[in-house]
């Protein structure tokens, strides 16, 4: 079974935790994951660092530019990563732009994903039409999860679209902005939460975007599988290093 679908299957809310690889220093990629999995997170999006990342709000651009300043490219991450399931074993997923992967080889970046141990991917650029029509195949003969992203502003039909051709979970954001631009969720986020929850949808939902705290970890978990913490993990990364994540993680579980 994919690690993806076994760490959903466990009785518990989610902890997912994004990061940019090659962020604050081109080594810290390997170290920041298996401290992240030491102190109790249950999935990691390893972000490949993209010069025009349009999702992606200003920390996380900004640790995304110092990445690829510091010398990330795909060729390093998974050199990085190529013994990672030596040492790792909660699902590891990879946040990245498409151009990078159709550089690459589509065919030839699943391929060494699956090599690796890398369990799903998140290209928040490639349309679901496409994935469906021209990739599907190539990442389900790989056993890779592709995870997308819905808004409040994604049509019911759409998601249950969406939903159909999943086999992971369902990335929801919070809203409809980058990530990192709010602090706190409202009636309107909340009313979205529960909408989504009342689809029964086949697949289970990780919220992600506007998660900081314990407090909004614990609002998204109320209607969802698991949350995502991005911006507010880079930051701390940024301003801390990476020798005090067990600090971070704690304010969020506890």
């Amino acid at each position: 079974m994919n690690r993806i679908n076994k760490k959903l299957s466990e009785d518990k809310k989610l902890l997912s935790i994004y990061f940019t690889a090659g962020y604050p220093n081109i080594d810290d990629t390997v170290s920041i994951i298996q401290d992240l999995e030491k102190n109790g997170v249950d999935m990691i999006e390893i972000g490949l660092p993209f010069s025009d990342p349009l999702a992606d709000g200003p920390t996380i651009q900004a640790s995304s530019t110092q990445a690829l300043k510091n010398g990330m490219t795909t060729e390093v991450l998974f050199d990085q990563l190529k013994e990672i399931r030596k040492s790792v074993n909660i699902p590891l997923i990879i946040m990245g732009y498409f151009n990078p992967m159709f550089q690459y080889g589509v065919e030839a970046f699943c391929k060494k994903c699956q090599e690796i141990g890398i369990d799903g991917l998140i290209i928040p650029d490639l349309p679901v039409d496409v994935y469906h029509e021209q990739y599907q195949a190539i990442f389900e003969q790989y056993r890779l999860r592709n995870i997308f992203l819905i808004t409040p502003q994604t049509s019911d039909e759409r998601i249950r679209y969406i939903d159909s051709i999943s086999n992971g979970f369902i990335y929801m954001v919070s809203s409809a902005s980058t990530t990192g631009s709010q602090t706190g969720f409202g009636d309107e986020q909340t009313n979205y939460f529960k909408r989504i929850a009342d689809m029964k949808l086949i697949n289970p939902q990780i919220i992600g975007f506007g998660i900081s705290d314990n407090e909004t970890f614990t609002q998204a978990t109320q209607y969802a599988k698991g949350a995502i913490i991005g911006s507010a993990f880079v930051k701390h990364v940024t301003q801390e290093g990476s020798k005090s994540i067990d600090s971070f993680v704690k304010t969020i579980l506890n």
